[in-house]
């Protein structure tokens, strides 16, 4: 016999809404906020709720405009990519059934998809994409249409659907409830043809509206941001990508997943969905490329701290465990100039199963242990010690270390230790720093007055 709990939710999906809602909501309550970001031209440009809500609809009207109704099925066989989720949210605001294809699927398995699902249009990526469908197209005769956004497909759906009434949308967006399917995901096929699984508004509404209420610390509108690499046409991006919409919070996409270091570092995410091995691979190319640098010590030292908080997080006491992980603060200041291509606050251990913690981050265990937050709210500083500093001992010439070979480092430490302990044995207090603040060293002995840079 199972033993049984409940918790109440957080978050009770609203009688008529649907995942169509989100993008109005947003454009009402915060039309200045960005709730996306694209890249262009080698720079990620932000979209505010307003500008995405435009977006859709013209899309949207497209869709409507070339005879697509309520409950119709619309296929997107693509990368993960900002007009993903463009699609996503038209083909919903238009009444319709989002089909995802995966973007490796064969021809065998695209004319099975489209056909169970009675896709009734398809938007490709790419002309290799285009030609699979094509290839396959004279066995599908309920597909009518076909688009390609590397192809001008986003804009002639936009130009097409110029004529469509704005109260048209609004009819079409008010047709789905929480029980009206939202999306078919099929399964990958490993064991045998793919099987097409039902998903509806009402289910994605409660699972990431309570995800989203439960952890308000993750998922902070016009703070928070998240980079998804995941395929959309698996449901686990799908998460993500509804998640950042009911918070809001900014989304960006990652289409090659081997780009995924690079970008971190250009987007500077605050959220992250993934599975163990990318983030592995994030650590491991950290790692070496400290390593390439002579920093290798230096980085193994910063990563053991920011497990070590991150650990301590766990048992509410994140400044021992700072206090504790490390004697100086060389680890810290150096960790960020050692490992620019982890690109975000913190960097994944393999060692354990957490994000590292050690540049304030966090790991969102009670909801998924895929989710990794990198820049979790900072505690608020301290205010300046009072006591005087003749309670600190000054750091005498026979704590200093002889210095290594080509070490020059640790001289000028001592050296400076030296300098700031004057007749009266007192040295000036270090700057009031605490622990788990992004950009920080973490709290060190009382002793140690010096930073190396």
């Amino acid at each position: 016999m199972l033993d049984e709990f409940s918790l109440p939710a957080r978050y009770q999906v609203p009688s008529d809404g649907n995942l169509a809602d989100l993008v109005h909501q947003n454009a009402e309550r915060h039309p200045g906020v960005a709730v996306l970001s694209r890249k262009s031209a080698g720079q990620w440009q932000d979209l505010t709720a307003a500008q995405f809500l435009a977006e859709v609809h013209a899309v949207a009207k497209g869709l409507v405009a070339t005879g697509v109704g309520p409950g119709d099925r619309v296929a997107v066989m693509s990368r993960t990519r900002y007009e993903w989720t463009l699609l996503d949210f038209a083909i919903w605001t238009a009444g319709a059934i989002t089909v995802p294809v995966y973007e490796t699927s064969s021809a065998e398995q695209v004319q099975w998809i489209l056909g169970d699902s009675g896709a009734l249009a398809v938007v490709t990526e790419t002309d290799q994409h285009a030609a699979v469908v094509d290839d396959v197209r004279g066995a599908l005769p309920g597909l009518a249409h076909t688009w390609q956004i590397e192809r001008g497909g986003i804009a002639a759906l936009t130009l097409a659907g110029a004529g469509v009434d704005d109260a048209v949308i609004a009819e079409r967006r008010a047709l789905a409830g929480p029980d009206s399917i939202a999306t078919i995901v099929y399964t990958s096929g490993t064991t045998g043809r793919p099987k097409g699984c039902q998903l509806t508004h009402g289910n994605f509404l409660a699972e990431l509206g309570n995800v989203t209420a439960r952890m308000p610390e993750l998922f902070r509108t016009g703070e928070s941001s998240v980079l998804l690499f995941l395929p959309l046409a698996h449901v686990l991006g799908r998460i993500a990508e509804i998640a950042a919409a009911i918070a809001p919070v900014k989304l960006g996409h990652v289409s090659d997943v081997k780009n995924v270091t690079e970008e971190l570092g250009s987007f500077k995410p605050t959220l992250i969905l993934g599975v163990p091995r990318v983030f592995e691979k994030v650590y491991n190319t950290a790692r070496a490329k400290a390593q390439s640098d002579g920093k290798g010590r230096i980085f193994d030292r910063a990563a053991d701290t920011a497990v070590a908080y991150s650990r301590a997080l766990d048992t509410g006491r994140p400044r021992s465990a700072c206090a504790s992980g490390t004697r100086s603060s060389t680890g810290w200041s150096t960790a960020s100039s050692a490992t620019p291509s982890a690109g975000a606050a913190g960097t994944p251990s393999p060692a354990a199963p957490r994000s590292a913690s050690g540049s304030a981050t966090s790991t969102a265990a009670s909801a998924s242990s895929s989710w990794r937050a990198t820049a979790s709210p900072s505690p608020a500083p301290r205010p300046p010690s009072t006591r005087t500093t003749s309670r600190r001992s000054a750091p005498s010439a026979s704590r200093c270390p002889a210095p290594r070979s080509g070490s020059p480092r640790t001289a000028r430490s001592c050296s400076r230790a030296r300098r700031s302990s004057p007749a009266t044995g007192t040295t000036p207090p270090p700057p009031p720093t605490p622990c788990g603040t992004a950009g920080s060293p973490p709290a060190t002995s009382a002793r140690w007055t010096t930073r190396a840079t």
